[in-house]
């Protein structure tokens, strides 16, 4: 077994929340539990008891209705939790009243703001009252267009707390990427702010709100959060419904805190796939299950104290948004930034840590390696002694990154690389705050989440490569995806390759330590930097152009992460210039987004299909990297493939 890079002092981690809840088991069950192996091994072979003992030891508010915890238990999808219980997410969110700290607000451009937890709440109360004199009910979708400021956290929260359906993106989003999720779920609510800021520039989302909201006729009213400046009355109301957001306010001061309890399983969130084959799937949380999950995540892996600071880096178009905003329930102060985590200058996320002393500091595995380019050494330019704890997310961080976090930016932080996603608004494997941290490693499965690596027979594998499953159920499987009322996409999507087991689509190793490494997805997902990138969406945004037939992209391996090559076949007699580069990187960045924007455009004359007539990313990949193509055979043209083997391009 290899040495550690950190291990927690031993008193603290047996203050930990984790240790308390272990404890706590061991005496409901007589169980003998001396560490965390022990105690997962538990969570997974009784469930029932895990997350019913989870419940009580977080404080969930609402009622159970009976003993029942799991119908269906070996039902996966299928399986239903707490089948008698109803909640309220919001409420559960909101359950401190008093004048600390809820969320403290950063934009890049200087400005700061802070919201005490009466006000969030009083705030929540007077919006939602708005919302149900214009007709807003549960199971109506609200959507939203928002940067990472306060209001998009109280907006999310008055929806909920009627038990209207969330569903955000972020607001650097072309017109079409935002279609292509919102046009499929008939949101009768829009939050939009008037515009963003990012690496010094304020970009204006308010004049092209016309044109998409013209394109979503289930639109019934139209909320401008202003963030850039005021607007005048009439750039509003030519809106749909169009309304101020201070004006909603204003209606509704004073109102009495509502919350309508709901069962278990009400949908809650809708969050978006990255479209690799089509439009983005919808997939529809339960409250409950996004609950319970959070609760999980942030007491007993994160350790997450009542009024600690937690911040992560992100935008209302990831996860990590609701997964930061979920960590409300535990009592935190969410740190907000909205902006560029690189302006005014390199170290401005370090910055922020020092001046409002952030306890737990979280961005992806890719900003921490940009850092290191960059030689930033916070540890030794700014006083970081209060972040306790580093996460990382987006992309499995590399044991250079864990060099580089222990070396130069905390080490004396418990260093948590985690990965989940969307699928199930968590992490399957992630920290664990009472055992030593190894070099590359993600230390444990999560609790409750029976984790395991499969060859492609569905056998278990250890030690070697495979495929992440998880092979029973848990509360946040999602209810399925949007407009699938037979379940069959949804089917597909998670339980085609090993039926009755979750196929997430990983390709993963366990460590002889007990812990685990990502390699990388074992899909065609594009994953640069750690943002999940859908192939679809590029093609469809490069497709108008006339000069182009039709294109490829992939994910290649570039100094330490992966950058993202688009190949084109263009029209006869046409070559691939620098002009028309620019033209294809433009289509992207104003239709998608520019997270989307590949790093290498290169031309062939012909792009491999399979007999069925679809693109074969996966074998192009495995070109490119040198790595023997599986399946020729189901490759209708495989001569095309040898025009990959070191194109231009890659170099």
């Amino acid at each position: 077994m290899s040495q550690g890079l950190w291990t927690p002092d031993r008193a603290a981690a047996e203050r930990s929340q984790l240790s308390q809840f272990r404890k706590q088991v061991a005496e409901r069950t007589g169980r003998d539990l001396p560490d965390y192996a022990t105690l997962h091994a538990w969570s997974v072979s009784d469930p029932e008891a895990f997350w019913s003992t989870l419940w009580d030891f977080c404080g969930v508010l609402g009622e159970r209705g009976s003993d029942r915890v799991l119908e269906d238990r070996d039902a996966l999808p299928g399986a239903r939790w707490f089948p008698d219980a109803r909640l309220n997410f919001a409420e559960n969110l909101l359950r401190r009243r008093d004048e600390s700290e809820a969320i403290l607000f950063r934009g890049e451009h200087g400005v700061r703001r802070v919201v005490s937890h009466a006000a969030l709440a009083d705030q929540v109360a007077a919006l939602a009252a708005s919302m149900r004199a214009r007709g807003i009910r549960a199971g109506d979708r609200v959507a939203a267009v928002m940067p990472n400021v306060p209001e998009t956290v109280i907006a999310m929260l008055a929806a909920t707390s009627i038990g209207a359906v969330w569903s955000s993106c972020s607001p650097d989003f072309g017109t079409a990427g935002i279609l292509d999720r919102f046009g499929q779920i008939a949101p009768r609510w829009l939050v939009c702010a008037d515009g963003y800021r990012y690496n010094g520039r304020a970009y204006d989302t308010l004049e092209r709100m016309p044109d998409l909201t013209a394109q979503l006729p289930s639109l019934e009213h139209t909320v401008v959060v202003p963030y850039l400046t005021e607007r005048a009355p009439e750039q509003v109301q030519a809106l749909p419904g169009g309304e101020h957001y201070g004006d909603l306010l204003a209606e509704g001061r004073g109102a009495p805190h509502q919350f309508e309890r709901l069962p278990f399983e009400h949908p809650l969130y809708i969050l978006f796939s990255s479209g690799t084959t089509g439009k983005p799937k919808c997939i529809v949380h339960g409250a409950g299950g996004a609950l319970l999950k959070h609760l999980e995540e942030h007491r007993l892996h994160v350790d997450l104290q009542p009024a600690e600071r937690i911040f992560y880096f992100t935008t209302c178009g990831w996860m990590m948004w609701n997964w930061l905003v979920g960590a409300l329930a535990s009592e935190a102060t969410l740190l907000l930034f909205d902006g560029s985590p690189f302006y005014p200058a390199p170290d401005a996320l370090f910055d922020l840590a020092e001046q409002e002393g952030a306890n737990v500091f979280g961005v992806s595995a890719r900003f921490l390696e940009s850092c290191a380019k960059e030689q930033l050494a916070p540890a030794r330019t700014h006083d970081l002694s209060r972040v306790r704890s580093v996460l990382s997310t987006g992309s499995p961080l590399s044991p250079e990154g864990f060099d580089y976090v222990y070396e130069y930016v905390a080490p004396h932080a418990h260093l948590a690389s985690m990965s989940g996603g969307t699928d199930l608004l968590g992490c399957f494997v992630l920290g664990n705050p009472t055992e030593s941290v190894y070099r590359g490693e993600i230390q444990a499965p999560a609790l409750g989440m029976a984790v395991e690596t499969y060859d492609d027979d569905g056998n278990r594998v250890l030690g070697t490569p495979g495929e992440l499953v998880c092979t029973r159920p848990f509360p946040s499987v999602p209810l399925g995806f949007w407009d699938d009322d037979d379940r069959s996409r949804f089917r597909a999507a998670y339980f085609e390759r090993f039926p009755g087991v979750w196929h997430h689509g990983d390709w993963m190793r366990t460590t002889e330590n007990g812990g685990f490494v990502i390699e990388g997805r074992s899909d065609a997902v594009l994953n640069p930097g750690g943002v999940r990138i859908g192939t679809a969406e590029l093609y469809r945004q490069v497709e108008t152009l006339d000069a182009v037939i039709e294109s490829l992209a992939v994910g290649q391996r570039w100094q330490a992460d992966v950058r993202v090559v688009l190949f084109v076949v263009l029209r006869e007699g046409l070559e691939l210039d620098d002009a028309l580069r620019e033209q294809i990187r433009i289509a992207i960045r104003t239709g998608a987004s520019p997270r989307h924007v590949p790093a290498r455009i290169g031309q062939v004359l012909e792009l491999p299909r399979t007999r069925s007539g679809k693109l074969t990313e996966i074998a192009v990949r495995d070109v490119i990297h040198g790595r023997p193509i599986q399946n020729t055979e189901a490759i209708a043209n495989p001569g095309a493939l040898e025009a990959f083997r070191d194109h231009p391009a890659l170099r």
